[in-house]
């Protein structure tokens, strides 16, 4: 399946997307997906559904992050080794970690705001690995049966909050609007294999990144398995598992970082596409 949300901010209903592209309204089944509704006995009788029963929304309006209720949103970085080298890092020996606050959670095509004084914000496309069921110190070999499905992530970063304003990642990685999911929470039976994921992104019209997640260092099962370590994972947690090269920090001859009125849009072989427009400081834009 194929969940999503649509509609204003606080007014969203749930709806999924047919095999045939058509939109269909699930509000009269549910009220909302919310994360306590992702795990295999939540998501049972979505799937039971005959979506041609389902009324077509014909004017979907705005896309909303797929699912409400995150609990936590969890970040894996230089997990690809071409991205750890154009950033001038080692390949790490073991995942790095860190998170976003949720407050940075916007629609997939919603506004991304410049933080003030922001001179350095950059891109990341990173596939998202949405929990389904409890995960604590589970094995790699049961790890993918802890997840729900996958989606888009754009991992929105002011890589001088990141790098150079005392040392770490979450001041760079957490401002309001630096985490466009979506366009759909896509249920992990879609998915044959997380590991065969062709993914990219564009800036103006040029394609910056052109990646797969074929060359991740640590896989999804690694993943789930690894953090399950350090913290329990719930239904409706997200991990983001880390950007395949052509970040603008890693641009030659000069990095390249984003501006008010530039565009992004970004995708993922399966998951569907975003598009931002990049805005000034303005705080209607995300309280609004």
């Amino acid at each position: 399946m194929k969940l999503m949300r649509l509609g204003p901010k606080g007014r969203e209903k749930p709806a999924l997307l047919d095999v045939e592209g058509q939109v269909r309204d699930l509000s009269g089944v549910i009220p909302d997906l919310h994360a306590s509704m992702l795990t295999p006995e939540g998501l049972a009788p979505l799937r039971a559904l005959q979506p041609s029963s389902l009324p077509i929304i014909e004017q979907p309006g705005r896309v909303a992050p797929p699912w409400a209720g995150m609990g936590k949103f969890v970040c894996v970085g230089l997990n690809y080794a071409d991205h750890a080298a154009e950033s001038g890092l080692a390949v790490p020996s073991e995942p790095v970690l860190f998170t976003k606050h949720t407050s940075t959670v916007i629609g997939a095509n919603d506004a991304v705001v410049l933080p003030q004084g922001s001179v350095k914000t950059d891109w990341e496309v990173e596939l998202g690995v949405v929990i389904g069921a409890r995960a604590r110190y589970v094995s790699v070999d049961d790890a993918l049966q802890h997840v729900a499905g996958y989606c888009v992530v754009n991992d929105v970063s002011e890589r001088e909050y990141q790098i150079e304003r005392g040392g770490t990642w979450d001041k760079g990685k957490g401002c309001d609007t630096f985490g466009p999911i979506g366009p759909w929470l896509v249920t992990a039976d879609e998915v044959a294999d997380p590991q065969q994921l062709g993914m990219w992104l564009e800036v103006n019209g040029k394609r910056y990144q052109n990646g797969s997640t074929r060359t991740m260092v640590f896989g999804v099962a690694q993943l789930v398995s690894y953090i399950s370590r350090f913290m329990t994972l719930y239904p409706g947690d997200l991990i983001s598992t880390g950007t395949p090269p052509g970040v603008g920090m890693g641009q030659k001859p000069s990095p390249v970082y984003l501006r008010p009125r530039d565009r992004m849009r970004l995708g993922i072989e399966g998951l569907g596409e975003q598009e931002q427009t990049v805005h000034a400081w303005n705080p209607e834009l995300i309280d609004g």
